[in-house]
């Protein structure tokens, strides 16, 4: 079994490295990244720009892949307001080139293509695949183009693609930027004595559906080897958590008294009061569901931090 998994080296491509290494011992996994500069052991690294067609033939061809999980994109809704086409274009094009070099070297590998819950319109109940997209950001119009152009390749080229609609993911590892590890990281600098014991924080009442990065690489190598090709999955937990909650999570594992104040630039433009997620056709398809506890992924995400802190005095 031969596994290519695209943006190797970011924060879920490493947790789904090591998944993958566990269950599937024997399979011979590689990945891509951009820089050199990026390592990650357990699989062969393959260095190129996913937006080039020649380099991204040149990998196909080299490996002959059985699964692939295309991971890599530019994730973050905050930044692609700041560049809406580099948001666009990187992650629509490296997509493209990936789906029709396989169709044009036919190959049929088992593709799972990452759109995001960023793509549905709000609503009071938990959210189903059949809801309306709704993009807010133009990182939520990049994942409905994902996610479309995924399907279409299923439909014209009969490729077996399969579709995760993820919800709030997050996790050991992931960088500065998301909710979770920016505020764990402010108590981390702030325990150490590098920030003054005050933590800044954005809007605090907006509740979303957090999931443990290492339960949903789990429900990323169910939905490869269960799911059914055209399909498409959500993958949450079910359940709504405050981001108010979160931070007074955090704030209770800290051996610190730090104050809270708000900062109106940490708002983003739209900003949906609450969405959670519906995730019965992946539970019943795959029998996948959430075993990682809330509290004990906030609590690994800190004691990370602490140590991403300590390396770096």
């Amino acid at each position: 079994m031969r596994i290519l998994i695209t943006g190797a080296t970011g924060f879920v491509g490493r947790h789904l490295i090591e998944h993958l290494a566990s269950e599937m011992p024997r399979a011979d996994l590689h990945g891509t990244a951009i820089s050199s500069a990026e390592q990650t052991d357990m699989v062969r690294l393959h260095y190129l720009d996913l937006r080039n067609p020649d380099a991204v033939r040149h990998l196909l061809e080299q490996t002959r892949p059985d699964h692939i999980y295309h991971l890599a994109a530019q994730a973050s809704p905050r930044r692609s307001f700041a560049d809406p086409w580099g948001t666009l274009e990187n992650n629509i094009r490296a997509q493209l080139n990936i789906l029709q070099t396989c169709a044009d070297l036919n190959l049929a590998p088992r593709i799972l293509v990452i759109s995001s819950s960023e793509i549905y319109r709000a609503t009071d109940e938990a959210i189903a695949e059949d809801t309306p997209f709704e993009p807010t950001s133009p990182y939520s119009v990049s994942k409905i183009a994902q996610d479309m152009l995924a399907f279409q390749y299923y439909l014209t080229h009969r490729l077996p693609i399969m579709r995760a609609r993820p919800f709030n993911h997050i996790g050991p590892g992931q960088g500065e930027g998301f909710v979770a590890p920016d505020f764990a990281m402010q108590i981390a600098r702030i325990e150490a004595g590098q920030q003054e014991p005050v933590l800044e924080v954005g809007n605090l009442t907006a509740r979303r559906d957090f999931t443990d990065v290492r339960d949903v690489v789990r429900a990323y190598r169910l939905i490869v080897e269960r799911g059914q090709p055209g399909e498409v999955y959500n993958v949450a937990s079910g359940s709504a958590h405050s981001v108010q909650e979160l931070l007074d999570t955090l704030l209770s594992f800290s051996t610190r008294h730090i104050a809270v104040r708000v900062d109106p630039d940490r708002f983003l433009p739209v900003d949906v009061p609450v969405k959670s997620g519906d995730a019965n056709r992946l539970r019943q398809q795959t029998g996948w569901k959430p075993i990682i506890p809330f509290e004990q992924t906030l609590l690994d995400i800190l004691n990370e931090c602490r140590e991403r802190v300590r390396i770096h005095q």
